[in-house]
């Protein structure tokens, strides 16, 4: 089994579980971002509810990247990591009040708005500040993810956005509110997208709206697309970087910017999962009537994703090069949700090997949990522990 260039030995001196970024990965990311991006009107916005370690969001910050923060926490933690309020996007279906005064006082780049009692919300508060508020719609296309139904954000059913059936409706009300300006429209399909397809579907779909909009007379500055790439959670060693020239040339190829309009991206995932792994020790090798299970010290409470949504994570023993064998991997929480896989070869396992669970630099510490009042990991990266 091919494993990730690991300081095994500074490893084994610290406490587990911890997250672990490698920053360089994180860096060349970013810098294949920029360079994909260089000389188109693109702005990428990174998607803060994928991780907000502090080390982290510096490095993106570092990179240029906006930010896209879906509460008033993520906003305020873009701001004090240094990201510019002019590259602040603010959605969600359900913003607070003080989450909106936030944002108006502290003049972001734009709120991506999902209801029209929203709008009239934003426009009475803009108000009473004296302010304009700087919005853009969010709509949704109808444009199928592919993904799992929990993270597919962008069909008629789902809770977040305006119908197509309501565009008119809602133009209509914004285009007379006196504390909104209207800037632009917003679209996001889903999350992990690997099928390039969807993209295609919505940047037809985005040409369409817009030409709605410019036979009734509006002109857009921004277009916002979102996020929702995929990352390549079973070979993380041979694919550290997403596929970002074939993501960005779909949109260069079939959406039809005007002059002077700017395109904007919400990624999240693909900037920060393969970048972060989450160490964990291995506690006790239970032997079953049928199967061994490797009881980690590392549970839901420290990576989610595979309770809540099914999901692969790749999981590699970093201290055993023995023949592998079959394992079910679990972790210490009272619940039987909390198990990582089923039935996986990993090399022979034995008490206190450690053992990384990869790609979870995207929603691995943010959704970290005390659950069982157990304590929320420590976080290192590499500029700490340089081999």
């Amino acid at each position: 089994m091919t494993k990730a260039n690991y300081p095994v030995n500074k490893f084994k001196a610290l406490q587990t579980p911890f997250y672990y970024y490698d920053l360089e990965v994180l860096r060349a990311t970013l810098s294949e971002i920029n360079a994909q991006t260089a000389g188109k009107s693109f702005q990428v916005h990174y998607a803060l509810k994928a991780n907000v370690n502090p080390l982290v969001l510096k490095t993106i910050k570092d990179a240029g990247l906006g930010a896209d923060c879906v509460s008033g926490g993520e906003v305020q933690a873009a701001l004090d990591a240094g990201i510019p309020a002019s590259k602040v996007v603010f959605a969600g279906v359900g913003k607070a009040d003080w989450e909106i005064e936030l944002g108006l006082d502290n003049d972001i780049f734009c709120f991506n708005v999902e209801s029209i009692p929203e709008l009239e919300v934003i426009n009475e508060m803009a108000g009473a500040k004296g302010k304009i508020a700087r919005v853009a719609l969010r709509i949704n296309p109808n444009v199928s993810a592919h993904t799992h139904h929990y993270i597919t954000t962008g069909l008629n059913e789902n809770k977040f956005g305006i119908n197509l059936t309501d565009l008119d409706k809602v133009t209509d009300l914004v285009l007379t509110l006196p504390h909104i300006k209207m800037e632009g429209i917003h679209f996001h399909i889903g999350s992990q997208i690997t099928d390039m397809s969807s993209f295609e579907d919505l940047s037809v779909k985005v040409n369409e709206i817009q030409e709605h909009f410019e036979s009734r007379g509006v002109k857009l500055e921004h277009i916002n697309v979102g996020g929702g790439l995929g990352i390549n959670y079973e070979h993380p060693n041979h694919f550290p970087i997403p596929d970002f020239q074939s993501y960005f040339n779909i949109f260069s190829k079939h959406l039809t910017l005007r002059t002077g309009q700017t395109l904007h991206f919400e990624l999240g995932r693909a900037v920060v999962a393969q970048c972060g792994s989450l160490i964990s020790k291995v506690l006790y090798v239970k032997e079953g009537t049928s199967k061994k299970f490797a009881i980690l010290d590392a549970g839901f409470t420290e990576l989610i994703r595979p309770a809540l949504y099914q999901a692969y994570h790749r999981i590699e023993n970093l201290t055993s090069e023995l023949p592998e064998e079959k394992y079910d991997v679990v972790g210490p929480i009272c619940e039987s949700s909390d198990t990582f896989a089923k039935d996986y070869s990993m090399n022979a396992t034995q008490r206190g090997d450690l053992i990384a669970l990869r790609s979870a630099g995207a929603y691995g510490e943010i959704m970290a949990s005390q659950y069982n009042l157990r304590k929320l990991p420590k976080a290192y990266t590499s500029d700490d522990l340089a081999i």
